[in-house]
């Protein structure tokens, strides 16, 4: 006979931060499914273009994403193409909102979502991240969609280097530019107790090593987690920090 499968709770939170900026533009959103219990949506946003423009790019990827996830069927759906349809479809509602206010909107997209069976799927677009951590361990991250990634896939630069460059903020895609958005998903098969998802913002993940991250995820609740990773960005980006924005999942024990 095979060994139960061990009991397990989520635990989640959110969190966001206008940053040093003088308007907020990233948006975060943690939706459960409405009919299956143990599924659940992510998505971090992170607009660009001015005042108006960078948050209506950033609140249709919100609208879009609910949207499809509502009708989103677990088991039967694929995942990975749901997630497809949310960064696709947002991009071109995005370059509708461009052509009819005149403006120049656009937005990244990091998200996942949580399926029964303790997998997941994974989506981004631009310099939005998603993490799994196991215990201390970074197991994954997205792939940013910047000028500075290509330098670091190249051998041109690490990826501390990359950090710290003057042009660490210049994407090579996202949604709403001219050209079709890269779109980035992939699998997490198997998810276990004690691992979690996150996603965030470059305003976030921009002043932390993974392990720093990692550690604070492993220590504190989720919620306190979210809050200290707010806060030592803030102090960390000495008045010029941009908006941060976090949602992030852990599978807890039960005990």
């Amino acid at each position: 006979m095979s060994a139960p499968a061990p009991a397990f709770r989520l635990s989640a939170a959110t969190a966001i931060h206008r940053g040093d900026r003088a308007y907020q533009q990233d948006q975060v959103a943690l939706l459960p499914h409405p009919r299956v219990a143990g599924c659940a949506l992510a998505l971090v946003a992170d607009g660009m273009g001015g005042k108006s423009g960078g948050r209506k790019a950033s609140d249709q990827v919100m609208l879009t994403g609910k949207q499809l996830f509502e009708r989103f069927a677990p088991g039967q759906d694929d995942a990975g193409e749901m997630l497809r349809q949310v960064a696709l479809e947002a991009h071109l509602m995005i370059k509708l909102t461009a052509i009819a206010a005149e403006e120049e909107p656009h937005s990244t997209l990091a998200g996942f979502v949580l399926l029964p069976g303790l997998k997941a799927c994974i989506v981004n677009s631009g310099d939005s991240r998603v993490y799994h951590f196991r215990g201390p361990d970074m197991l994954l991250r997205t792939k940013d969609h910047s000028y500075v990634q290509r330098l670091v896939d190249e051998g041109r630069l690490t990826e501390e280097e990359a950090a710290n460059h003057p042009k660490s903020n210049l994407l090579t895609g996202c949604l709403g530019s001219q050209k079709d958005p890269p779109v980035a998903t992939q699998a997490v098969d198997q998810l276990q107790v004690g691992d979690a998802l996150m996603t965030c913002s470059d305003g976030v993940w921009h002043y932390f090593s993974a392990q720093e991250m990692a550690n604070a995820i492993q220590t504190m609740t989720p919620r306190e987690a979210t809050a200290w990773l707010i806060d030592r960005a803030r102090e960390r980006a000495n008045g010029g920090g941009d908006n941060l924005s976090i949602a992030l999942i852990r599978i807890d024990p039960i005990t």
